[in-house]
């Protein structure tokens, strides 16, 4: 018994069929379709467009009202160093603060040793209430 190793061709002897498909023109095929749909495709815009205000504001003539809100280490709460006994007296100041037709500006400065439901606490009253102009100070602390 012998083996024919090789693809050697007998004389007269019709060669094998290939088994296996050539993938190299699908490839070349798919690789075109997707250059051709990726260059098809609109460019997408991820942006906002906004009406800026042109040229430079007028210069402020008034200096804005500050409202200091301190909270201390312990919870305690100070209206422009006056401590706030309960919460129904910060309502109180808010609201007022909230009512005026030019708000002043709140500054909110917690003490680092605070825990942060109090302070979360303040400017949830302050946004639930309608005060806009609310600001951290002192965050230089914290780091």
């Amino acid at each position: 018994m012998g083996m024919n190793v090789g693809s050697g061709s007998a004389k007269g002897a019709d060669p094998e069929p290939m088994m296996e498909m050539n993938m190299t023109p699908l490839i070349d095929v798919l690789l075109v379709l997707i250059i051709m749909m990726i260059i098809t495709i609109p460019k997408q815009n991820h942006s906002v467009n906004l009406n800026m205000p042109v040229g430079t504001p007028p210069p402020s003539t008034t200096q804005p009202v500050v409202v200091t809100i301190d909270v201390d280490f312990d919870g305690t709460i100070l209206w422009d160093g006056q401590v706030v006994p309960s919460r129904q007296d910060l309502e109180a100041k808010m609201n007022a603060v909230a009512a005026m037709p030019d708000q002043p500006e709140v500054h909110l400065r917690p003490n680092k040793l605070v825990e942060y439901k109090v302070v979360a606490g303040v400017m949830a009253t302050a946004q639930r209430l309608g005060v806009t102009k609310i600001g951290m100070v002192g965050n230089e602390q914290f780091q």
